[in-house]
Order: C-alpha cells, then structure tokens, then sequence
C-alpha cells in the first residue's frame, strides 16, 4: 500500500531518507496488522491509559541500564542510567501519548535503548497530561525538568521525543533556543520520532495514509488534541512547533515511518527548518507504522533507526563536551 502511494510523491530534496522495507520486516508488520486490526481509532480518553502503558511496556528490556526514579527541576519522572554513560552528558526524553497517555515509568525500557546507544544517561519527566491539566502544563513541565538537569550539574544536553513528546522536545528546543542569552544551557541537538508539530491537523497524510495507519484517525486525533488544547489556537508556537521561529536551532533528525497519518507532521517541520538554516533531516521508513521503534529486537527498521539515533546524539554530546 505503502509503496504504491510513494511511488507517485516525488522526493527531490536533499535532507530526505528513504528506507526500503524489508522482506523480514514486512512480514513482521504485517502480523502486527492482523493483532492490531480491532484498535484502530479505539483509544480515547483518559480511559485508554492502562492499555497504552501496556503496549509501551512490551518493549523488550535493554542490557546494560538500571533505572532510578527521580524528581528533576520539581517534576517526578526515571532515570534512565547508561552503563556508558558519561559524567554532566545527559538526554531529556520527551514521552508520548498524545499529551493524554503515557508514563516515564512506562517508557524506561524504549528511553533505556537509547540511552545506552548515544552513551549517555536520559530523564523521562512524568509531565502533567490533558485533561486534568490542559495547555501549557507539560510545556510548562517539560521547560522545568530541563532546567532542572542543569541544576544537577548537566552541562551537556540533548533532546529526544516521540509523538506528542515529540512536540514537546521541538517545542522546547524553541523556547531554550530563544532564551540562549539568559545563563540556560543550549541542547546540543534533538531527536523527534514520528513527532505531532501541526495541531491543527492539516496535514495532508491524515488523507493519504488513512488507510496505510493501522492505529490512528483524525477524528480520533482531533478529539484527543481538544483534550489537550481547549481554546487555545492550535497554531500557538507553543502548542505546534510548526508555527515557531526555527532560525538558529541546533541540529535536528527526525524519524517518521510511511505508513502514519502523521507523516506530513515531521516532513513540513524539517523543510521549515531546512529553509531556516537548521542542520535538520528526515528519515522515513517505508511500510513502518506509528511508533515502529518500539519494535526493537523485533524489526530491523527499529534497530536501524536506533543505532543512527545514538550515533548523532552521542556525537552531538562530544562535540560539546571538548
């Protein structure tokens, strides 16, 4: 399905990536099709925590990483401590859930195989989630851990996210990238996967990957957006990091898999940030659904896309660090 559609976009700019799927990883989605076929557009509401913590916490357990829970910059959440971890180096990982769902306490064992590849120790912030506590909460929350890294000594920083934490790790490179001058420290660099950074849902893949999404719809998104936004204009720089200032950012990868109703999300972001002067690229993998990282040990496309997203943020670290 996948591969047909793409077939008729032209790709012709330079900061773009194409992975072909394999012949292994195809069957492997397509078994993940069949298990999933009865969810699509199902998990809503507050009611959908429990089972979405579930998914996330199948991730297979990473070697060589203890986890210890923490409170950073006043926000509860885990860290994530990387046998090869270097001193004052750390990740601030971003988790998803579309600003309802999710746990840092969920997402340990997915944050600790990044952790472990970039060689370096990464805190999950348990920021606050709609509709309890809507727009700016986990803006907010998400500004106050990372702050809060560096009053523990962090002097090296880079951002990582998926999802809506995606948006939340591009929104805050925005908001630190612009306070450069007030004593905060500059990331070194972010990873975004599959992240959201248009909540007015315009894009255009919502529409042409419809079908191709094994897990979301717009109706769906659009609900659980307004759980999250309320009144506020979805194209607040805040809420949709699409809309922000991008001049001067630090570099960017962003990884996105063809078969999500998001994809247009990260590919309009990185084209903005491209034409900002931004070091940004894509990375998308053909056939591969929302959240395809999570099937690491499982799909070569996520141990792929892990191993290149360790390498940039440990060498963002490095070239920081001397």
């Amino acid at each position: 399905m996948s591969t047909t559609i793409r077939k008729n976009e032209a790709i012709s700019d330079t900061w773009t990536t194409i992975h072909p799927l394999s012949p292994e990883d195809s069957a492997a989605v397509t078994a993940l099709r069949k298990m999933v076929a009865g969810m699509k557009g199902k998990l809503e509401g507050s009611a959908a925590r429990g089972p979405f913590d579930a998914i996330i916490e199948h991730v297979v357990a990473p070697h060589g990483v203890t986890f210890e829970a923490d409170t950073v910059g006043g926000i509860p959440g885990w860290w994530v401590r990387a046998a090869n971890g270097k001193k004052g180096a750390a990740v601030l990982h971003l988790h998803g859930g579309w600003f309802n769902w999710g746990t840092a306490q969920a997402y340990r064992n997915l944050v600790g195989h990044i952790a472990s590849s970039a060689g370096a120790d990464a805190f999950i912030p348990d920021y606050r989630l709609a509709p309890e506590h809507p727009f700016p909460s986990a803006v907010k929350d998400a500004e106050a851990s990372y702050r809060g890294l560096a009053d523990k000594g962090v002097t090296k920083m880079a951002l990582s996210g998926d999802s809506a934490g995606g948006n939340l790790a591009l929104v805050l490179l925005s908001v630190t990238g612009s306070q450069a001058s007030s004593g905060n420290v500059p990331p070194a660099g972010a990873v975004a996967l599959s992240p959201v950074t248009d909540l007015a849902l315009t894009g255009e893949s919502f529409a042409t990957r419809a079908e191709a999404d094994p897990y979301f719809t717009r109706p769906q998104a659009a609900g659980l957006v307004r759980s999250y936004l309320g009144e506020t204009d979805p194209r607040n720089p805040l809420a949709s990091p699409l809309y922000a200032n991008l001049a001067g950012l630090p570099a960017i990868r962003v990884h996105v898999g063809d078969d999500e109703v998001l994809l247009d999300d990260p590919r309009r972001y990185v084209e903005r940030a491209v034409v900002a002067g931004v070091d940004a690229t894509l990375d998308i993998w053909m056939g591969m659904p929302h959240g395809f990282i999570n099937g690491v040990g499982q799909l070569n496309a996520a141990t792929e896309a892990l191993s290149a997203i360790g390498t940039f943020l440990k060498g963002r670290l490095a070239g920081t660090l001397y």
